[in-house]
Parts: structure tokens; C-alpha cells; sequence
């Protein structure tokens, strides 16, 4: 099981927060979420946020967390999927032709990063991105489809999470659009969200903490506990989410540190003085 010794998390002070499922579901913070964070701030550490969730970027969160949650944050706080997706192909498909299937904006995003993109078949296409789509039509699928099955382009994806958490249960996500893509052609994507190591390495730099002082908090063992494995730095699970207490026993991404929400992480972390 997780460690209870909680003495080094009194030593953290850079925080690395899944949203959905970990702090907030939808429009709702969950009890703890403004008290960690305040916590974060008054020991003169830094939060950041990373999302496997591509239909939003920064500032849309930016926006979200004010209008919602009544935080107030600021873009480079916000690692998203969709962010790590960017990065990438401007470092490795800048001026080729992509093929992309997901949101709108998720796509005018990455035409607005000078990125050349298409959502329909055609010969030169360098490689295929799939993201979470909640603007998902058959149409798109048979279409992506249609890419993969006559083109060699290499297959990449935002993220593996299979489902999103709402206020009433759980969405499909990129991971389950893509189990559906998979299933039909046979081609497996490469993911560039979590669980990479980079996501974990961009926050190091930009905050200028060490590994040592770090936490990855999430709700999912495969993508956010993964991550953090991967980043080489501590993990939290919280049972907010997707992963349950029964699934400690047999996984390879196992948490140093695990509570049943987020108000408990808080009082952990903050001892006598929450």
C-alpha cells in the first residue's frame, strides 16, 4: 500500500494537478481544491495543471477557473494535451501536411501555430492526430479510417484515457475513440500526453524545482500516476475519479501516496497549519 508517512510531503512545493476527476468535476471545485492551492501559494511553491483534456487550451482554463471555480491562474500554469500535441508537431511536422481529427478549436489552435492541417484524405499527408473529440461524428471516424488504411503516416494521439469523468459519471474519451480506430484498421497510436516524461520535465523547467520537491496528483494510475513514474518524481491518487482503492492490488503504476480526496491531501500536506 501507499506510504503514510506524510513527512515529505511537507516538503513539496511544486504540484503537478490533474483537473477532472482530481480538484473540479465540470463546473465544480471539490472541497479542498481553493485551501491546497492557497496552501501551495503561502509556502512559496507553484501549481500547475496538467490535463490530458485537448478541447481546451490555456486560456480557455484560464477563463474556466475565474468564471467557475473563482481561481485566478495564469496560461503558462496549464499543461495540456493538446499543448504536448503542438509542441510536438512543431518540432517534428512544421510545414508537412496533418491530418487531424478533433475539435474545432483544438484544430484552429494548431492552424494558428503556422501548422498545416487537413481533415480529409489525401496522399501527402506526414502523419495523423487523433484528440478527444466532443464534436465526434461517424463521419470523422470513417474518414480517419480512410487516412489509416491508405496512407503510411504515423498514427499519434493526444491521450490514452479511455473516459472523462462528468457530474454524472463518465464520457468516452480519446483513449476509447482511438480503441474504436484501432479495432477497424489495425494501426496503434503513439500518445503525447500522459504518461510522458515530458509533460513532467516542461513543469521542472518552467518552475525551477527539483524532482525531489515535486507531486503529481491525479485520479487515473495509467495516465497521471504513470506520468509521474515516468517524470521520476512522487505520485498521489485520489479516489475522486476513476481509480478505485481495489486497484492498488494489481497495478505497475502504484502512487507513493493515496487519500480519498483532495481535502485529505490538504490536511496531510499542511499538518497544524490547515
Amino acid at each position: 500500500m501507499p506510504s503514510r508517512n506524510f513527512d515529505r510531503l511537507k516538503q513539496k512545493k511544486l504540484f503537478l494537478f490533474d483537473i477532472d476527476g482530481t480538484i473540479a468535476v465540470g463546473d465544480t471545485l471539490y472541497p479542498g481544491s481553493a485551501d491546497l492551492l492557497s496552501y501551495i501559494d503561502r509556502i512559496g511553491g507553484s501549481s500547475y495543471f496538467i490535463t490530458n483534456n485537448s478541447t481546451k487550451s490555456g486560456v480557455d482554463y484560464v477563463e474556466k477557473f475565474h468564471r467557475a471555480y473563482h481561481l485566478d491562474t495564469t496560461e503558462g500554469q496549464f499543461v495540456t494535451s493538446g499543448y504536448m500535441t503542438l509542441r510536438f508537431l512543431l518540432e517534428n511536422y512544421s510545414g508537412k501536411v496533418i491530418y487531424v481529427m478533433g475539435t474545432s478549436s483544438f484544430i484552429e489552435d494548431l492552424r494558428r501555430s503556422g501548422l498545416f492541417i487537413t481533415e480529409t484524405c489525401r496522399p501527402d499527408i506526414a502523419c495523423v492526430v487523433v484528440a478527444y473529440d466532443s464534436e465526434l461524428t461517424y463521419d470523422k471516424l470513417c474518414e480517419t479510417s480512410r487516412v489509416l488504411f491508405t496512407t503510411d503516416a504515423p498514427f499519434y494521439a493526444t491521450n490514452p484515457d479511455l473516459r472523462c469523468p462528468v457530474d454524472f459519471g463518465f464520457i468516452p474519451d480519446c483513449g476509447a475513440i482511438c480503441g474504436l480506430l484501432t479495432v477497424t484498421t489495425g494501426k496503434h497510436p503513439v500518445y503525447l500526453g500522459k504518461p510522458s516524461e515530458k509533460v513532467v520535465e516542461l513543469c521542472l523547467s518552467r518552475s525551477g524545482f527539483s524532482r525531489e520537491e515535486t507531486l503529481v496528483v491525479g485520479d487515473r494510475l495509467y495516465t497521471d500516476i504513470a506520468c509521474g513514474i515516468n517524470g521520476g518524481v512522487e505520485t498521489c491518487v485520489l479516489f475522486t475519479g476513476e481509480a478505485q482503492k481495489k486497484d492498488l492490488q494489481d497495478t505497475p503504476y502504484r502512487p507513493d501516496y493515496a487519500f480519498e480526496n483532495v481535502m485529505e491531501l490538504y490536511l496531510a500536506c499542511a499538518g497544524s497549519n490547515a
